[in-house]
């Protein structure tokens, strides 16, 4: 963006306001702002990195600023402490008003020093009492800084139609900066947000937009050709999509999901893909009668678990804003209730892998203990040892897949692989 018009931060302080109210998700609140504010592609892009960067970090911003700052404010804060434009940029097209408040401002520094562990991690003041009982303040703000950074543009290789060689070649040709995931075999990690949705290797459906991390446990779930195969919580079928790729497009690959209005998004997708193995069923619940005839029958069951997103923090910052200890706790019993639901349709020498992007262990490790305890039948495996017999390398603290961006650089996950031995 070479030019600052003064119309332009009224949109992004509306869209600002708009997204600060936490009625939607922050994505949907801002494309309804930009369908109804019909502007350029890069101003477009100024309004919505204006918006997420106070989401990001509104609570620093604030302290700084003041507890009772406004939307404009706080988006004239962001503009020169996230974003880097000088006072004088801004003070040439602001109102009188908002220039004298920027000068009052610029008299006063940022009050670093006296903000407290939960200002310094722009998070809330529950989560950091969480995370501090797990780790130290340093470690704490490193994965806080890691979670309020924007997150890269990884896609992943449909190899039933493309290999990730080719994939790069043809993005290098059309002057795209591109470069392999560090992790994913398939994983591509572009520089910059280029609009991909016209593109022909979007049409054909060669690459998937996928975040590395979420890549990996397609390989964590290992699926085999000609198996039957459960993605439990399908969602739009981004996993699907990968999980039906490494078949081959061979066996049977269910995917459920209580949501019909998610799986109709898979729809177009799986059109693009090639695969002719996908089954989507909409089901009522994790008990449902259509979940129980297949019980006992299924080779692997991914269960992507529904969770309190705070592991993708990078994407959706209004997460930490609108998730509350309250509705974690309610998370919680329904992940434990779906994890022993989808167990129960491996057939002896199953796998299974449960897996939620969250950073917290009430939803993760907890939860899978409590599932072990209670179903002798099943044991862990260790993720690092699956993912390295498939030549994927990397460090981690204990059995199961913990991701984060600050270490990894991908979204929060957490995977434990199960197998059913009896």
């Amino acid at each position: 963006m070479n030019t600052i018009t003064r119309i332009l931060i009224d949109q992004a302080t509306a869209a600002t306001h708009e997204l600060l109210r936490l009625q939607q998700p922050a994505d949907a609140a801002l494309s309804a702002f930009l369908r109804a504010h019909r502007s350029e592609q890069r101003e477009r892009a100024f309004i919505a990195e204006v918006a997420y960067a106070v989401l990001r970090k509104k609570r620093s911003l604030a302290a700084w600023v003041g507890p009772d700052a406004s939307p404009r404010q706080l988006v004239l804060a962001a503009l020169i402490r996230e974003l880097g434009l000088s006072f004088r940029m801004l003070d040439g097209v602001l109102a009188k008003c908002d220039a004298e408040w920027l000068a009052q401002l610029k008299a006063k520094p940022p009050a670093d020093a006296e903000l407290s562990l939960a200002e310094q991690a722009d998070l809330p003041d529950w989560l950091v009492e969480r995370l501090s009982a797990l780790m130290s303040a340093t470690d704490l703000l490193a994965l806080a800084r890691g979670l309020n950074q924007p997150a890269p543009f990884d896609l992943r290789v449909n190899t039933l139609k493309a290999s990730r060689a080719d994939v790069l070649a043809q993005l290098e040709k059309i002057g795209y900066a591109a470069s392999a995931c560090p992790l994913a075999p398939d994983g591509v990690r572009l520089v910059g947000r280029p609009a991909l949705s016209r593109h022909p290797l979007f049409i054909s459906g060669d690459v998937e937009v996928q975040d590395e991390g979420s890549q990996l446990l397609g390989y964590l779930l290992q699926p085999k050709r000609g198996e039957m195969v459960v993605d439990f919580c399908a969602g739009a079928g981004g996993k699907t999509l990968l999980l039906g790729a490494l078949m081959r497009s061979t066996g049977r690959l269910y995917a459920l999901d209580v949501s019909e209005k998610r799986l109709a998004k898979m729809k177009p997708r799986l059109a693009r893909s090639g695969l002719s193995n996908v089954h989507p069923v909409a089901i009522a619940h994790e008990n449902d009668q259509r979940v129980k005839r297949l019980a006992g029958k299924c080779d692997r069951v991914l269960v992507d678990a529904p969770c309190s997103g705070l592991g993708t923090l990078r994407r959706n910052p209004d997460l930490k804003w609108r998730q509350t200890p309250e509705s974690v706790a309610e998370l919680t019993v329904k992940q434990g209730s779906i994890l022993a639901a989808a167990a129960k349709l491996l057939k002896p020498g199953g796998r299974l892998v449960y897996a939620t992007c969250s950073v917290l262990p009430e939803e993760n490790s907890v939860i899978v203990d409590a599932f072990l305890a209670t179903h002798p039948q099943f044991v862990r495996h260790s993720a690092g040892e699956v993912l390295a017999a498939q030549g994927i390398a990397i460090d981690l603290p204990g059995p199961d897949l913990q991701l984060a961006p600050h270490t990894h650089g991908t979204d929060g996950f957490y995977a434990a692989v199960l197998e059913r031995t009896a």
